[in-house]
């Protein structure tokens, strides 16, 4: 791991840490933005669950419209707001995304609660679902299916990690005169530059 991508991780850790120890009510949601295979873009928000040298984790069914969409085009762009942090504070992260080990999924599995153990099996994510009824008889089918015993991981359902390409720090100021520092690896070795806001 080079010095700049180094730093760049200890800066994401550390704001990470003071939006958590600030009360930010959801310091790990991030926009998660994919394309399929035609380009047509995709957002939404999930949780980061994981991060070291390796990449930026979350977890998903692999079978939702996301999950096919990394599937297809294994790149991705993640977005952190911290609105009560300082004067705003955004971090972009864009990257190729490829798969966890099935012992980090199964690791991650084995410690969510239980009813979203459940869910994940009960869950036919991105599908049409025809009243929330027929959700909640899935779930008391699987609660059923695993009474008594562990649940184990759905075998559609793991994690991605999104390998960084570009960092950028976005640091917001009064009268829209921000701070942007992006680093960016290029031919394996990351640089680091300022943008004008």
């Amino acid at each position: 791991m080079t010095d700049l991508y180094a730093q760049a991780l200890d800066t994401f850790g550390s704001l990470l840490k003071e939006a958590t120890d600030g009360g930010d009510p959801e310091p790990t949601a991030m926009t998660v933005a994919t394309a399929d295979a035609q380009g047509r873009p995709s957002a939404r928000t999930v949780l980061l669950k994981a991060f070291d040298a390796r990449g930026f984790v979350f977890y998903t069914n692999y079978e939702s419209r996301k999950g096919h969409q990394l599937t297809d085009n294994p790149q991705a762009a993640l977005l952190f707001l911290w609105k009560t942090l300082r004067e705003q504070v955004q971090v972009k992260i864009e990257g190729t995304v490829e798969p966890v080990s099935v012992a980090e999924a199964d690791e991650y599995f084995a410690s969510r609660p239980r009813p979203s153990q459940v869910g994940a099996w009960a869950s036919i994510q991105s599908q049409t679902l025809d009243a929330r009824e027929t959700f909640e008889a899935r779930i008391t089918a699987f609660e059923k299916k695993f009474e008594g015993v562990d649940v184990p991981r759905p075998p559609h359902w793991s994690g991605f990690r999104v390998v960084p390409e570009r960092i950028e720090f976005w640091y917001g100021a009064r009268f829209r005169l921000h701070e942007r520092h992006h680093y960016q690896r290029v031919d394996g070795q990351w640089t680091l530059r300022m943008l004008y806001p």
